[in-house]
């Protein structure tokens, strides 16, 4: 279980997230909601261990970060960062099998586990093409099967962090990415995702944590973090807020 205490980063003189404390459930999607410049990556940033706090702590289990071994956390830990880019023209299943590098599983089970993930990312087709001849959409997909194959088949005590896995994805595949997530967090993982549409967020995710100029504003379900009132605050945006004819979730109109 993935846990912020008070944590806060600074960036030179500028302290730039400050007094989140939050905590990654098993078995549920948290999406991460802001403006641009919000702190958004810089606590995906945090979380993982890239960047240093400043202040307050990061546990994996009971236990500070830092102080788990490499190969230890990457058992556990599995993050998608907002671009990911690969320069050598590997094949697709073996940037796929890059997520297995921490295990010892062998070679039978980490291609039957590569094949598992390439399906949940709906990139099984692209395997035996080389990634250099991708779409920045298909590149997309095949490194979310990376992650996933990292911690596949995704159990509690494993967590998946991913920024903005749909940034260049059509629409179809925007769906299809964040039931993948879903899925992946239904076998006990927990996983948090940064988002830009906030109807995704909607559909998506159990908890939604709105930033604004780094801090938290609300943390909650969707009906507690999408409303009129505080997206106009944090966005800037009027809004009304209906709900999904079918699903029930909140949906959000411009208006």
């Amino acid at each position: 279980m993935l846990r912020a205490e008070n944590l806060a980063v600074r960036r030179g003189p500028c302290t730039v997230l400050s007094g989140i404390t939050l905590q990654l459930q098993p078995g549920q999607v948290l999406g991460v909601l802001g403006p641009n410049g919000a702190g958004k990556s810089t606590l995906l940033g945090a979380l993982s261990g890239e960047l240093e706090a400043a202040q307050g702590e990061v546990y994996l289990d009971q236990q500070r970060l830092a102080q788990w071994s490499g190969s230890e956390r990457a058992r556990r830990l599995a993050v998608l960062p907002q671009s990911s880019t690969l320069s050598f023209g590997f094949l697709v299943e073996e940037v796929v099998a890059m997520g297995r590098l921490p295990h010892a599983s062998g070679a039978a089970r980490d291609m039957e586990i590569i094949g598992q993930a390439l399906a949940a990312a709906d990139a099984a087709h692209l395997a035996g093409r080389s990634y250099l001849a991708l779409s920045g959409g298909e590149r997309q997909r095949v490194h979310l099967a990376r992650v996933l194959a990292q911690l596949w088949p995704g159990v509690e005590g494993q967590t998946l962090l991913l920024d903005e896995p749909t940034s260049m994805l059509d629409p179809l595949h925007q769906h299809t990415t964040l039931q993948a997530t879903r899925t992946f967090a239904e076998g006990g993982a927990a996983v948090m995702v940064i988002l830009h549409d906030l109807n995704l967020a909607a559909r998506y995710c159990d908890q939604l944590l709105l930033l604004d100029r780094g801090q938290a504003c609300l943390l909650g379900s969707p009906a507690e973090v999408l409303q009129a009132g505080p997206l106009r605050d944090v966005f800037g945006l009027e809004v009304l807020i209906q709900q999904h004819p079918e699903r029930g979730h909140p949906l959000v109109i411009a208006r």
